[in-house]
């Protein structure tokens, strides 16, 4: 796993489904925002990208690139390059960010209002490895329960359970989306014009506009 202030690894794409297929090796000299999001993700759409699309904006004339990174690790169904592909061509929406996107008047004819105009790729998506489902649940508990060791046994136990079973139950693993050790989405890197990751977020809200502002500065 990538730490902040480390050398960001390459993404791992399967297929670059807008814009010319770059890697962040390949765009030295210059910032990096990518937004990690999933098509099944209301937040991603309501909050996510409404975000990047300002910082879009402000710095137009800046050494800033914008890629989306469509990945999944839930609701495979859904969320996949099909449905992606229709996303980024026609604006279709589907699932959940359907429902709750049409529930708040934020469609237009069941479509997405705005249109994403940087570069989108798909995650490598792979069939996931039971076998590593220990090892996984603990990289997982070690991220998002950094008490975990001070917590109960009874509920240590329940937490590890649950999470082991989530793993074993998986079906697939989004290669980059592991690879960075994400918790969920939106998510959000930045890496600087040296290909170090200066930053990773989980949501929104966070002051991305001042994150690229002091980067810039340096």
């Amino acid at each position: 796993m990538p730490l902040i202030n480390e050398l960001a690894p390459d993404l791992e794409v399967t297929e670059w489904v807008q814009g010319e297929p770059s890697n962040i090796s390949q765009q030295r000299g210059k910032i990096i925002i990518v937004k990690v999001f999933q098509v099944n993700c209301p937040g991603c759409f309501s909050a996510g990208f409404p975000e990047i699309l300002d910082a879009l904006q402000n710095f137009s004339d800046k050494p800033v690139i914008f890629w989306g990174l469509a990945t999944a690790f839930e609701d495979f169904e859904l969320n996949n390059i099909e449905n992606l592909k229709k996303l980024i061509s026609h604006g279709e929406v589907v699932g959940e960010t359907l429902y709750r996107l049409g529930s708040q008047g934020m469609l237009e004819n069941n479509r997405l209002s705005y249109t994403i105009p940087f570069p989108v790729a798909w995650d490598n998506i792979i069939p996931a490895d039971p076998s590593n489902a220990s090892v996984d649940a603990t990289k997982m508990i070690e991220r998002d329960f950094p008490e975990f060791a001070k917590l109960p046994e009874s509920s240590q136990r329940k937490i590890r359970e649950q999470v082991m079973a989530y793993y074993k139950n998986k079906k697939f693993s989004a290669a980059t989306f592991e690879k960075y050790q994400m918790r969920g989405t939106p998510s959000t890197l930045m890496i600087d014009q040296a290909g170090v990751l200066r930053g990773k977020w989980f949501g929104s809200g966070f002051g991305l506009t001042k994150e690229i502002e002091n980067l810039l500065a340096e």
